[in-house]
């Protein structure tokens, strides 16, 4: 059932978590960062929370004006996506993010969802600004994304682009592991958990447009 308990504090902080701070609710906006989804993805994405929990937090996202069912002419309508206040939250969720890197890891099994590293990808991204744009098509999750790297930021976008200049298909796990060390695409190539079509440099550049760790 859709939760209705508030911390009954006038402080904002405390109104926002009314709001989203539910098990599970912020996750849910961080898988629609990138673009809509359906419930059925959602799932995918997120594979430790139960359905009938899922729908509880969409139907109280959807409640308070944080996530609808797709509008656009061309949308999804069984899809859902951020509203403009819904999309307000990614600054603040990009932040905390990063604050996050610095906690223990999960205990195992862990997940990984597509956006997540996307949404990594994108922010860290520090590609030469000199170099010339760079398509790639990157096929995660059977969902097609383009990554984009032009004027020294990496820029991801749902579906494809007839101008890809290589296609890269792999796993979210085996792609944060080509972002931490891009001298692992080889043996990914090898043990098929990485498939390139094109020229593997055009690859290399692209994983190698995240700067290593200090």
């Amino acid at each position: 059932m859709p939760t209705t308990r508030s911390y009954r504090d006038a402080c904002g902080i405390a109104r926002a978590l009314d709001v989203v701070g539910e098990r599970w609710a912020l996750l849910v906006v961080r898988e629609l960062l990138l673009a809509p989804q359906r419930f059925s993805e959602l799932r995918h994405a997120l594979p430790h929370v139960s359905s009938n929990l899922l729908a509880d937090r969409l139907r109280e996202l959807e409640h308070n004006g944080v996530v609808r069912r797709g509008q656009a002419p061309a949308a999804d309508p069984r899809a859902y996506e951020l509203t403009e206040r819904g999309r307000a939250l990614e600054p603040i969720l990009l932040a905390l993010g990063d604050w996050g890197m610095a906690a223990p890891q999960p205990p195992p099994p862990a997940s990984l969802s597509a956006t997540s590293v996307l949404i990594f990808l994108q922010g860290a991204a520090r590609p030469d600004p000199a170099a010339p744009p760079l398509d790639c098509r990157l096929e995660l999750d059977d969902r097609v994304w383009t990554v984009r790297l032009a004027a020294g930021r990496a820029h991801v976008h749902p579906g494809a682009t007839t101008t890809a200049d290589v296609l890269l298909r792999t796993d979210p796990t085996t792609l944060s592991t080509l972002l931490t060390d891009p001298t692992t695409l080889p043996a990914a190539c090898a043990a098929g958990t990485a498939t390139v079509v094109g020229d593997p440099a055009t690859v290399s550049r692209l994983l190698h447009a995240i700067p290593p760790p200090a």
